[in-house]
Parts: structure tokens; C-alpha cells; sequence
């Protein structure tokens, strides 16, 4: 296998590393004042995420920045073309970052009402807008033949690109609200184990719409396997979570998220930005690669940091594995063990 194709692969192995562990952390962040009912029990569903969610947020650097050093041309094609959205994702997701560490800084319930605001803000903004990404990842963009974007802000926002965000924002608000009745006890388990089911109904005709939309573009039979596959889990995810098996509800969903990915960059190979002008202005895996030297030195890299990376984020998982409930969280004036409340 050629070294641009395992960076291709690589590169979408980190955009689905990065949806499925940031995805919950959206549909956690934009879930707050559904589910939770007072300030504890918000504490209590932004600690699920409190030891992990920074983390979850390397993935996505990871991938922009393997991408900038295996694909510059991709990489500044497609930052120039979502230039305006990327900046939006940015600030969104500075924000949330900085909301929670902020939000219990002060005993006032304004301030932390604010700071609410914000990671609700900061998580479901970025969950359309991906999604938005992708689609038009999918579809392909009017490149010239210096590929370069010819487009204007409009046209990013078509009508499979924003079936492909709303696709994406309720499918990581469903794995959201699973992981919340996984990773809890009480009454906000029993809440969010009902309200995974009425987002699923919602979210499931979307996702079963985008693939099919997506499948129409490209009918090969590895997509259309994949699309099936992923509508199966998320049908999988809906009935385990009905019988209140959490952890299959979790697997169920985190697999739809794989499997969408997937038959979206399966679709997409060998191109990585389809030129909806002509053709043969499209990118692909050969035209925008660096050299043979510089791909050689990075999958050196890779293999060497890579490894280390997952097991240490395998480890946080594992040590942060236990259920939460509202006895784990101190009284206000209580010594704080975490900045992040």
C-alpha cells in the first residue's frame, strides 16, 4: 500500500476517533439544561466529561495537523474554503473549553448560569457545523484549476450540507444522552435513558436520509454496505437503550458514528476534495500530497507516538470508568477536589 492511501486512512481514522469521543462530549455539553434540573446535577453530567473532554479535543488537531504535513493542498484548500465556519467552530470550542473551568469559580448563580450558556452553545454549534464539513467534504466543492475554492459563503450551506449537520447534531446529542444514563446514577440516569430514545426517533430518519442522499452519490457497494451497517447500529443503539443496556446503546451509537465516517471517506478515495466544476480539478490522494520523504519521516513518527497516545487515553478512560450520581459531589463549601464543577 502506498504511503498517500495509509495517510488517507490515517487521517480518517482520526476524524472517527475524534467524532465518536468529541460526540458525546457535544451531546453532554448541549444536553445541560434539558437534562439536569439544578446546579448539582449539571455538575454532575459536566464531571463525566470533566477528566476526558480536553483530551477529546487532540484528535481533531491530530487530524488538521497531519493533514496540513501528509496533504498540504488539501489542507489549505479546504481551510480557505470553510474559513469563515472553522473560525466559528474555533471560537465555539474555546469557549466551552474556558466555561468549564470558569463556571465554578464563583458560588453565584448568574455567573455559572452564564457559563452554561456558553457550553451549550460551544458544543452544539460545533456538532452542525462538522457536519456541514463532512457533507461538503462528501459532495465536493467548485475548485478551479489551481484548485483553489471559487465559491462563496452560500454554497457551503446546500442542501445535503445542511442535512449532513442537522445528521450530525442529533446523532451526537442521542450518543450524548446515552453516555449520560452510562455514566450515571439516580434520576438523571433514568431521564436521559428516555430522552436517548425520543432523540433516536428523531435522529433516526435524518441519518437514514444523509446516507441514502450520500449512497446516491456514490452507489459503490462498499458504501452502501456501510450506510446499511450504520443504520442497523443506530437501530441497534435505539432497541438496547430501550432495554436499558447502556453500554450496547453506547457501542450501538458510537458505531454509527464509525460507520457514517466511514462510507463517507470510502466514498471519497482517491479524491480527498471533489471539484464540482470539472473533474479533473478535483484533489486527490496524489496531487495533494507532500513528498514521498516527508510522508516517510511522519509514518515513522506514528508508529512510534502513536501507540503511547492511545494507551494513555485507554488508562484515563479506564481510571474515570465509574458511575456518577449526585452523592459525589461536595457541598459549596466543601473543599474542591477539580477546577471543573
Amino acid at each position: 500500500m502506498e504511503l498517500t492511501t495509509i495517510w488517507f486512512v490515517l487521517i480518517a481514522f482520526l476524524w472517527i476517533g475524534y467524532f465518536v469521543l468529541e460526540g458525546f462530549d457535544f451531546g453532554v455539553g448541549g444536553l445541560l439544561p434539558v437534562l439536569a434540573h439544578g446546579d448539582t446535577e449539571r455538575r454532575v453530567m459536566i464531571n463525566t466529561i470533566g477528566p476526558v473532554w480536553d483530551g477529546n479535543e487532540v484528535w481533531v488537531l491530530v487530524a488538521i495537523g497531519g493533514t496540513f504535513a501528509a496533504f498540504p493542498e488539501w489542507y489549505a484548500t479546504l481551510l480557505s474554503a470553510f474559513y469563515l465556519p472553522m473560525l466559528i467552530i474555533l471560537v465555539a470550542l474555546i469557549g466551552r473549553g474556558v466555561a468549564f473551568e470558569y463556571r465554578g469559580k464563583r458560588d453565584d448563580p448568574r455567573w455559572k448560569a452564564r457559563w452554561d450558556h456558553v457550553i451549550v452553545a460551544g458544543s452544539l454549534i460545533p456538532a452542525f457545523l462538522w457536519g456541514v464539513v463532512l457533507a461538503n467534504l462528501a459532495a465536493g466543492l467548485p475548485l478551479d484549476a489551481d484548485f483553489e475554492y471559487t465559491g462563496g459563503l452560500a454554497d457551503l450551506f446546500g442542501p445535503y450540507a445542511l442535512l449532513g449537520g442537522a445528521a450530525t447534531l442529533t446523532l451526537c446529542l442521542t450518543h450524548g444522552a446515552v453516555f449520560v444514563a452510562l455514566k450515571t446514577n439516580g434520576a438523571i440516569r433514568y431521564r436521559a435513558n428516555r430522552l436517548a430514545w425520543t432523540l433516536g426517533l428523531i435522529t433516526m430518519p435524518l441519518v437514514v436520509a444523509f446516507l441514502i442522499s450520500t449512497v446516491a452519490r456514490d452507489s459503490g457497494v462498499a458504501t452502501v454496505v456501510l450506510a446499511a451497517a450504520a443504520i442497523v447500529a443506530l437501530g441497534g443503539s435505539l432497541a438496547s437503550n430501550l432495554l436499558k443496556r447502556e453500554g450496547w446503546a453506547f457501542i450501538g451509537t458510537a458505531a454509527t458514528i464509525v460507520l457514517t465516517v466511514v462510507t463517507l471517506f470510502a466514498g471519497l478515495y482517491p479524491q480527498v476534495l471533489p471539484s464540482t466544476i470539472d473533474s479533473a480539478y478535483s484533489l486527490t490522494v496524489d496531487n495533494a500530497a507532500a513528498s514521498a520523504y516527508t510522508l516517510r519521516i511522519m509514518t515513522w513518527a506514528a508508529v512510534a507516538f502513536a501507540p503511547l497516545v492511545l494507551l494513555y487515553q485507554g488508562w484515563t478512560y479506564w481510571v474515570f470508568r465509574r458511575r456518577l450520581s449526585v452523592a459525589d459531589i461536595p457541598a459549596p463549601d466543601a473543599p474542591k477536589v477539580s477546577s471543573i464543577r
